[in-house]
């Protein structure tokens, strides 16, 4: 089975093309498959010799072991993906995950920011050093464009077309769009340039945003900057770099964008996982009328 699950594994990257997150997160989940396999059966069974019912116990195991239903939910859809390829490699006559039914999970609404306190948060990083004008623009960047933190550190100076105000983003599994630039994004973008210089050895490749020794910021330092500069504005609770991309969704929906316009903004595969954000501003006009108006909490 092992052998079989390390081809899965790289027709991911090659056919798929998966990124490496993507893989290692694949490659867990299915170890906890066979984790448990060594655990409840003794031993790991050939690809052919496992039936739905030891899937069965393996999903109630998970259920024993208190996982939240959205693991329970992903691990399930990674073994159904194994056997499909199996399927198709032949090496199996029929999916034995195929009739298992996946939990139902809760979808969590997004944390945002509201207008003001994205604000407070953009004026944070202090104006007047370069690492300062650094941080401004990419926190105005990722407010702007709606970017995930990984298609932000991935930016190079080539992805940014002034004239049209866009960037070029490579999203998940490698894909391109496009990504609209405000002009308050566009000013901090060009003030940190200059404050940048050009880059040093004639690289092909420029990284937008680097560190203090000239590389490309990692994620991982973007959440740590993200978390002095909220400090600083005084903003409590967990928020993440993923908070600003919720945040320019909900805003613009709130401010009358059309839904699938929004979808593309934000480089969704289906208008389904956009929808969440019509659930956010659905409730901050419950809360709004029912602050606001005479009659709405009790009536007459």
């Amino acid at each position: 089975m092992k052998q079989v699950i390390d081809r899965f594994l790289r027709s991911l990257t090659i056919e798929r093309n998966a990124s490496d997150l993507t893989v290692k997160s694949y490659r867990e989940d299915l170890n906890s498959f066979l984790d448990y396999c060594e655990l409840r059966l003794g031993q790991i069974p050939e690809i052919p010799s496992v039936t739905a019912a030891q899937l069965r116990g393996f999903v109630a195991y998970l259920h024993e072991c208190q996982y939240a239903r959205s693991t329970i939910a992903r691990r399930l859809a990674c073994l159904r993906s194994l056997f499909k390829f199996c399927v198709r490699e032949q090496i199996i006559d029929a999916n034995p995950a195929k009739a298992l039914r996946t939990p139902r999970t809760g979808r969590k609404l997004p944390k945002f920011l509201s207008t003001e306190e994205v604000v407070r948060l953009l004026e944070a990083p202090p104006a007047n050093t370069a690492a300062g004008l650094r941080d401004r623009a990419m926190l105005e960047t990722m407010y702007s464009a709606g970017v995930r933190v990984s298609e932000l550190v991935g930016l190079n100076d080539e992805d940014w077309d002034r004239d049209a105000g866009v960037l070029r983003v490579r999203g998940k599994g490698k894909k391109e769009r496009i990504a609209l630039v405000g002009r308050h994004a566009a000013a901090a973008l060009e003030r940190w340039l200059e404050a940048r210089g050009p880059a040093e050895g004639g690289r092909a490749a420029v990284p937008m945003f680097v560190n203090q020794r000239g590389g490309r910021l990692t994620s991982r330092s973007v959440g740590r900057l993200l978390e002095k500069h909220l400090r600083t504005a005084g903003l409590e609770g967990k928020v993440s770099p993923h908070t600003l991309r919720h945040s320019f969704a909900t805003h613009l929906l709130d401010g009358g964008a059309d839904l699938r316009a929004v979808q593309d903004l934000l480089g969704h595969k289906s208008l389904t996982t956009t929808q969440i954000y019509t659930h956010v501003s659905a409730r901050r006009l419950r809360e709004a009328y029912e602050k606001a108006h005479p009659h709405a909490a009790g009536g007459l």
